[in-house]
């Protein structure tokens, strides 16, 4: 038997786009699909968004890499656009939310060793999260699936339960560098943290000298409808990872950090050819030029808010197959009495909707930000044809 020349690692479906509009997909065979799954919180602007391929067709013409040897012009400037919309002092830039999390990890406990403090190196992190598929980051991770072939793990890391402030106080030792915490867990089933957990574990890491990094990989870039999910929560982090929307659908991510928490981060602590290199620049500050304001955030929220009541109306005619409605923004997801996955796939094939399956039973809605009544009203038109016409599963 031969092996694919895509690595199979995925199992792909017969789903095959060639060529995006708006906030629909266009597969190879014609076939139109509302796209509520957005590259997995990626293409937060949608497919074929002006500014975006305009910023990109520019750069593209001038200057796409050049490595990190020399002065960045372009980083510079989408650095400091960051600095100052966040809590950040300085940004270092990646290719991807697994390396954005990777340099937070690495930020946290240079921290510690920068101040002579050698044995402060574990991070707490939390059950059910999802923080990326490289060994640091699936040791981050609780989850045993992701672990199967690839032991022994990369020691550092102690897991509580999600929202257990109480368990955190007790997992604290003299190892403990920090926390590593989504304030709304997205492959864990769009689960918010708790405004006490969040400022509990704030109030914990300044207590202690220890480091609050937030994952905000799939929460962050005005998904939530503010442009980084803490801000909700009334505290900041000393170190934060973002990726996904930050580029629109370019691969872009990001580590910020406070002064303090990156003083163990000086020359040949870290690096990346590819990191921050103009085009990716360019598609950032395209992205920022449309989200990070008032105007753009207020209608993520309203629409998020539409969205939701909506979905708390419907969900009522369907009591077998759905129990809930949660998530913040345009971040929701649907907890269902079934699997959500065979819902999943019935939705795309039966109906041309496009969504995402989570753990905790719940189906993700992660649609593009620039979402419109009329997409919305698309949404529920597929969502309820696919739920009359569910074939639920036997009961055992």
């Amino acid at each position: 038997m031969s092996i694919s020349p895509l690595m199979p690692v995925y199992p792909r479906c017969d789903v095959r786009p060639v060529r995006g509009d708006h906030c629909h997909l266009i597969s190879e065979d014609g076939t139109r699909y509302l796209d509520f799954a957005a590259g997995i919180a990626v293409n937060l602007l949608g497919h074929s968004h002006p500014t975006l391929i305009g910023a990109l067709q520019k750069q593209a013409e001038t200057l796409m890499h050049v490595s990190n040897l020399y002065g960045s012009p372009q980083g510079e400037a989408l650095a400091q656009r960051l600095v100052d919309h966040t809590f950040a002092d300085t940004v270092f830039f990646t290719n991807s939310g697994a390396e954005a999390v990777e340099a937070a990890i690495k930020t946290a406990r240079a921290y510690h060793q920068h101040e002579g403090n050698e044995q402060r190196f574990e991070l707490i992190t939390f059950n059910n999260a999802f923080h990326g598929r490289t060994m640091a980051t699936i040791s981050a991770s609780s989850q045993e699936k992701m672990h199967k072939g690839f032991m022994p793990l990369l020691p550092g890391f102690k897991y509580v339960d999600f929202n257990d402030l109480e368990g955190v106080k007790a997992a604290i030792g003299p190892n403990t560098a920090g926390f590593l915490v989504e304030p709304i867990q997205g492959e864990g089933g769009i689960r918010p943290a708790t405004q006490e957990f969040m400022k509990g574990l704030r109030d914990l890491a300044d207590e202690h000298d220890l480091m609050l990094v937030l994952d905000e990989v799939q929460c962050g870039v005005a998904r939530t409808g503010t442009l980084y999910a803490y801000e909700q929560y009334g505290i900041e982090p000393d170190i934060m990872a973002t990726a996904k929307g930050i580029g629109g659908g370019f691969p872009l991510g990001a580590c910020l950090a406070t002064e303090k928490a990156a003083r163990g981060m000086g020359f040949g602590s870290h690096g990346s050819t590819y990191g921050g290199n103009p085009f990716a620049m360019a598609a950032g500050m395209a992205v920022l030029d449309t989200v990070a304001n008032d105007e753009f955030l207020g209608q993520v929220t309203a629409t998020g808010e539409r969205l939701r009541s909506r979905l708390e109306q419907f969900i009522g005619n369907y009591p077998e197959l759905f129990e809930g409605v949660r998530g913040k923004g345009l971040m929701l997801g649907l907890k269902m009495k079934v699997e959500p996955r065979p819902f999943m796939q019935h939705l795309r094939d039966k109906h041309q909707l496009l969504t995402v399956a989570a753990g905790d039973n719940t189906l993700r809605l992660l649609p593009p930000l620039i979402i419109g009544d009329a997409e919305i009203d698309e949404f529920f038109d597929k969502l309820s044809k696919g739920a009359n016409d569910y074939p639920m599963p036997e009961s055992d």
